[in-house]
């Protein structure tokens, strides 16, 4: 596993040698665009349908966290690789928020 992926999936960063806050919101609508390679008209569709509810700060601008941008790359994964349509997706999110509250650990490709 890389350095990389490594200290996220840890959620610890070397630098500073503490636990990395998945939920802090920091990324723009832009910028975790461009991480997730898609359009930011993509992201809001995905909030217009409830999969994703990212961060509002007081002026009502959106702020993606790192959870937010794990969830987003799931639901890509779900989408182009697995070619789930989104109301699948939205099913599925739910079942996997059922499984991680109920202890279950969900499948290591998702």
């Amino acid at each position: 596993m890389g350095q990389g992926i490594d200290r996220l999936v840890h959620n610890r960063d070397p630098r500073i040698g503490g636990a990395f806050d998945l939920d802090k919101p920091l990324y723009t609508i832009s910028v975790a665009s461009e991480i997730l390679e898609t359009h930011p008209r993509t992201l809001m569709m995905y909030e217009d349908l409830g999969l994703i509810e990212p961060y509002r700060t007081a002026t009502n601008r959106r702020r993606y966290s790192q959870r937010n941008v794990r969830k987003l790359q799931v639901i890509q994964q779900l989408t182009r690789e697995k070619g789930v349509n989104l109301a699948g997706v939205k099913y599925i999110l739910m079942l996997l928020e059922s499984l991680k509250n109920g202890g279950v650990k969900p499948p290591d490709d998702l």
